[in-house]
């Protein structure tokens, strides 16, 4: 799966305790690596138990730094430290109104909850009606009942919730859709990983009066965006399984 080895599934035999240790863990290591420094975003991966966000044959493997599969068309759950990396590249904080282009499991959708607080606004979109389906209930089980989830294109956006402060593309595209601009505040930011050439370049673009900046944050390696802004099978030398 795009170069990435996943771990064998195998059936879950860690108990809540070791998972709440873990995350504890990961999140000394996520600040160790300089991956993290937000309060906020701090707060909520020590809160959210992505052990629930995952198929219970890969459970155990819920804090290993490795893409694991979720149901649909070749839907993963990023690396744990993919959240930091895209939420602090952001600025993501509380009262942001946050668009997330693909859900993956939900787990993504449930940190940004917590980090825009009551008083923001989470609203996710996911294209794959298996992925959709998996992720909400993960959502629902959790108790997040008061994010907005559609599915549908992402590259698309969601209108009728615009304009936000802060959006998320979490697959890799050839450019940026165009209606998620136009949806982004002024002054707001969105993250994607964006292919040039045989690459991935993580790329957050700012919108302000004057136009749009952009600024490479590090490679990544993610799916691609599929839709009407999609990518084709086989382009810039990555291909699909």
């Amino acid at each position: 799966m795009y170069g990435w080895r996943v771990p064998p599934p195998r059936k879950p035999e860690k108990n809540k305790q070791a998972f709440e240790q873990e995350r504890r863990d990961k999140v000394d290591w996520l600040i160790g690596q300089g991956l993290l420094k937000s309060a906020r975003i701090r707060q909520a991966l020590l809160k959210v138990p992505r052990e629930d966000f995952i198929p219970e044959l890969y459970r155990d493997y819920a804090y290993q730094e490795v893409p694991l599969p979720l149901p649909g068309e070749m839907a993963t759950i990023s690396c744990p430290h993919s959240y930091p990396l895209f939420y602090e590249s952001l600025g993501l904080d509380q009262g942001h109104r946050f668009l997330e282009v693909g859900l993956g499991s939900g787990y993504g959708t449930a940190l940004a909850r917590e980090v825009v607080g009551d008083d923001g606004l989470v609203v996710a979109i996911d294209i794959d009606p298996l992925t959709f389906a998996y992720a909400r209930e993960n959502l629902r089980k959790a108790g997040y009942t008061d994010v907005i989830l559609v599915q549908g294109d992402g590259g698309l956006g969601c209108p009728d919730h615009k304009p936000y402060d802060r959006i998320a593309i979490t697959a890799a595209c050839t450019e940026i859709p165009a209606p998620l601009l136009e949806q982004l505040a002024t002054g707001g930011k969105l993250i994607a990983p964006v292919i040039e050439g045989d690459v991935q370049n993580l790329v957050v673009r700012e919108k302000t009066a004057a136009g749009v900046s952009t600024q490479i944050v590090c490679q990544v390696l993610y799916v691609y965006l599929r839709g009407i802004y999609g990518v084709s099978e086989g382009l810039h030398g990555v291909n699909r399984p």
